[in-house]
C-alpha cells in the first residue's frame, strides 16, 4: 500500500519531466524553421536524426532545471501529496522550466547575428549596456511572434501539467514508506546524476558539452540543432575555457616556427603616418560589391557605392575573416591582435594585464592614440578594454552631449558622430592613432527619419542601414580631405562581425565570418586587389609593417604585405569548433583532435577529405594546436607582450 502511494508518485513525476522533453522537441522544431536558412537539414529523416542526438543534451538541461522540483518530489514529507504542497511544487516547476525554456525562443531571433547557440558570455556582454529596459522590450515589440509562440507553448504545457495530479493520500504506515522511499530517492538521483553527465557514470569520461553535439554531424552547423540555449548557458556558466594547454609534439620551438607569435619587420622606412581604424559594426563582406566580383552571385545588389568608390583607390582583402563572433571579439582582434574562440578574451579572467598592441606600440612611437564609440560610455566593455589597452582619449554618447542624435537603442547615429570625430582629429596634434566603432548597421535596423526615402531594405532589413553608414563614411572623407591631416593617413576599414545574410553564398559556414579590409592610403601605392586568406588580427602587424617599425612585437597575426615571413592563414572558431584555414585546406578542430578536412574553396564544409589525409593536412593540424597552445599559455601566463 505504501509503495503504490509512492509509486503513483513517481509516475506522475515521469509525466511531468516527459513533458518537458516535448517541449524542447517543440522549441528545437520552431527554433530549426526560423533558422532553415542558415541550417539546411537534406531530409526530414536527417532532421530527425539530429532531435534524437539532442535528447542527450536536453536530458541534461532538463534535470539541471529541475534539480530542485525532482529532490522535492521524491523527498518524503508525509504531505507530498496535499494540494498545498502540490501547487507550491508547480510553481517551483513553472517558475524554472519556463525561465530556462524562454532561452530557446531569444535563439530563434539571436541566432541570425552569432551563430551559435547562446551561452553565459552574452550576459557579460549586455551587462555593459545602460539601456537593457529599452532593447528588452524593443525585441519584444519587433518580435512579438516569437513572444506569442512562447506564451502559447507555456500555457499548453500549463494545461498539459495539470491534466494529470497526485492523489491526495496520508501515509499511515511510516516505516515501509520512509524505507521505500529511501530507495527510490538514491534510485532517481542516482539517475539524474547519470542524465546530468549524458548518460554516463564511468569516472574517466567527462560529463557532456558543447563540443560533443558535433561528434554526431556530418555538417557542423547542425550540432547547433543538436544542442538546446538552456544546455549551453548552464555548461558555459562555471566553465573557464582559457586553460594551459600541452599537445603531445608540440614544442617552444615549434611554435617559433609555425607560428612566429613575435613578429619583426625590416620592409618600409620609418615614418609616422596618421592612422584611423574603422570597425563598422556588422558589415558583412557580402553588402560591398567591390569584394563580390568574383563571387558569381547571380544578380548580385552593392549596398555600398562609397566603399565601391574608395576601394579602387585602396588595397582590399576580399577573403578575409572575422577572428570572432561579437563586437567585442572585434575590438580585441583589430586593436590587439587577439582572437576569440570559445569566449571572449575580454570575458575571461585575465584581460587586465600588460597587452602589447597597436595602441601600445603607437604611444610608444609618440601618438596620440583615441578611441570613438557612439554608445553610451562604457558599452561593449569597450571603454574598460580601452583603459587596459592604455588608450589616451575615449569619445562616447558623453562627448558628444546631444542626445537629439541618439537613435533611441544604441547610440548617436553614425553621420553625425563621424562628423563629430573628424572634428575633433581637426584639432590634434600629430601623430595621431584614432579607431571609431560605427553603431548604426545593427538591429532593430533603423535609419534617421529623414532617410527614410533615400535608403531602403532590399532583401533584408540591413540593407538600408549598410547603406546609411555607407553614405556615413562619404560624408566623413569628403570633409577629412579637406584637412591637411588627411594626406598622411592610413585608413583602414574592417567589419566586426557578419550579420543578416541575403545570398547563399554567406550562408555557408565559413562565409559566415567573412568580413571586407580595406586599406586606402591617398596617393600611395598601396592599390590593388588580394585573394589570399586574411583576418582581423593582421591589421596590427600590417600597419606596423607600414610605418617601418624595426622593433620585435608580439602579434599573432602577420603582415598582409609581407608574405614571405608568415604563409597566410584564417582561425576562428563556431564556439565549440575551431576553423583554421591554410594552403590548400581547411581543418575543423574540437580541440583535441581534427574533426575533418576540406579543400580551401569548400565554403560548405561539404566534402571532408579526413579518410584521404596527407603530409599538408598533418602540419595543418600541428599548426592548430601550436596556435592554440600559444595562445591558451600566454594569456594564462600573462605573457602578451614580447620581452
Amino acid at each position: 500500500m505504501q509503495q503504490n502511494l509512492r509509486l503513483n508518485e513517481y509516475k506522475v513525476l515521469f509525466y511531468r519531466l516527459s513533458l518537458a522533453y516535448i517541449f524542447y522537441f517543440i522549441a528545437r522544431i520552431l527554433f530549426y524553421l526560423y533558422n532553415t536558412d542558415l541550417l539546411r537539414v537534406d531530409s526530414f529523416s536527417d532532421f530527425l536524426a539530429l532531435c534524437y542526438y539532442g535528447l542527450a543534451f536536453d536530458t541534461t538541461a532538463i534535470l539541471y532545471v529541475n534539480l530542485l522540483f525532482i529532490v522535492f518530489s521524491v523527498l518524503p514529507f508525509l504531505k507530498n501529496t496535499t494540494i498545498r504542497y502540490q501547487r507550491n511544487l508547480r510553481y517551483l516547476y513553472f517558475a524554472t522550466n519556463l525561465l530556462a525554456y524562454a532561452t530557446n525562443f531569444i535563439d530563434f531571433i539571436y541566432y541570425k547575428f552569432t551563430y551559435a547557440r547562446t551561452t553565459i558570455v552574452a550576459l557579460n556582454v549586455i551587462k555593459h549596456e545602460t539601456n537593457k529596459k529599452v532593447l528588452f522590450f524593443s525585441f519584444l515589440i519587433d518580435y512579438w511572434h516569437v513572444l506569442a509562440l512562447f506564451i502559447m507553448c507555456s500555457m499548453l504545457w500549463i494545461y498539459l501539467y495539470k491534466k494529470i495530479t497526485v492523489k491526495v493520500s496520508i501515509p499511515t504506515q511510516k516505516i515501509p514508506y520512509f524505507g521505500f522511499s529511501a530507495i527510490g530517492f538514491l534510485l532517481i538521483i542516482l539517475l539524474t546524476i547519470g542524465g546530468i553527465r549524458g548518460g554516463d557514470f564511468k569516472k574517466s569520461t567527462r560529463p557532456i558539452n558543447l563540443l560533443d553535439a558535433s561528434r554526431h554531424v556530418k555538417n557542423i552547423v547542425h550540432s547547433d540543432i543538436v544542442l538546446n540555449t538552456p544546455f549551453a548557458i548552464i555548461r558555459t556558466m562555471f566553465a573557464n575555457s582559457f586553460l594551459k594547454t600541452n599537445y603531445p609534439g608540440v614544442t617552444e620551438q615549434l611554435i617559433l616556427e609555425k607560428i612566429q607569435p613575435i613578429k619583426q619587420y625590416h620592409n618600409n622606412p620609418e615614418t609616422k603616418p596618421n592612422v584611423v581604424v574603422f570597425i563598422l559594426e556588422s558589415y558583412g563582406r557580402e553588402y560591398i560589391g567591390a569584394f563580390n566580383k568574383k563571387s558569381g552571385i547571380p544578380n548580385y545588389k552593392t549596398h555600398a557605392p562609397f566603399l565601391d568608390s574608395l576601394s579602387q583607390h585602396s588595397m582590399i582583402f576580399t577573403n578575409a575573416y572575422a577572428n570572432g563572433r561579437q563586437s567585442i571579439h572585434g575590438m580585441s582582434s583589430v586593436l590587439a591582435g587577439i582572437p576569440s574562440f570559445k569566449d571572449a578574451f575580454t570575458s575571461s579572467p585575465y584581460p587586465k594585464q600588460k597587452i602589447e598592441s597597436l595602441v601600445s606600440t603607437l604611444k610608444g612611437e609618440g601618438y596620440d592614440t583615441s578611441f570613438f564609440h557612439g554608445a553610451a560610455n562604457g558599452s561593449m566593455g569597450f571603454l574598460g578594454f580601452g583603459n587596459i589597452l592604455g588608450i589616451d582619449h575615449y569619445y562616447g554618447r558623453t562627448e558628444f552631449n546631444d542626445d537629439s542624435q541618439f537613435d533611441g537603442f544604441w547610440g548617436i547615429w553614425d553621420e553625425p558622430f563621424l562628423q563629430f570625430m573628424k572634428n575633433t582629429l581637426d584639432k590634434k596634434k600629430t601623430p595621431f592613432f584614432a579607431s571609431v566603432f560605427t553603431v548604426s548597421s545593427h538591429e532593430p535596423y533603423i535609419i534617421p527619419e529623414k532617410y527614410k526615402n533615400r535608403f531602403h531594405e532590399g532583401g533584408v532589413p540591413i540593407h538600408k542601414c549598410a547603406e546609411y553608414t555607407d553614405f556615413a563614411l562619404k560624408r566623413f572623407f569628403t570633409e577629412a580631405k579637406k584637412q591637411p591631416w588627411f594626406s598622411n593617413t592610413i585608413f583602414v576599414l574592417v567589419a566586426d562581425h557578419c550579420n543578416q545574410i541575403y545570398y547563399d553564398e554567406y550562408q555557408k559556414p565559413i562565409n559566415r565570418y567573412a568580413v571586407p579590409i580595406i586599406i586606402y592610403k591617398p596617393n600611395s601605392n598601396y592599390v590593388g586587389v588580394d585573394d589570399d586568406f586574411a583576418q582581423q588580427i593582421d591589421i596590427y602587424p600590417t600597419i606596423l609593417d607600414m610605418i617601418g617599425y624595426k622593433k620585435p612585437f608580439r602579434s599573432w597575426g602577420r603582415s598582409l604585405f609581407d608574405k614571405k615571413t608568415t604563409e597566410p592563414f584564417v582561425i576562428n572558431s563556431t564556439g565549440s569548433i575551431y576553423q583554421f584555414a591554410r594552403g590548400n585546406y581547411i581543418c575543423t578542430f574540437d580541440g583535441k583532435l581534427a574533426l575533418g578536412f576540406y579543400d580551401k574553396n569548400d565554403k560548405a564544409l561539404k566534402n571532408n577529405l579526413i579518410k584521404n589525409r596527407n603530409p599538408e593536412m598533418d602540419d595543418l593540424e600541428l599548426r592548430c594546436k601550436a596556435f592554440i597552445q600559444d595562445y591558451m599559455n600566454r594569456v594564462v601566463d600573462q605573457k602578451m607582450y614580447s620581452k
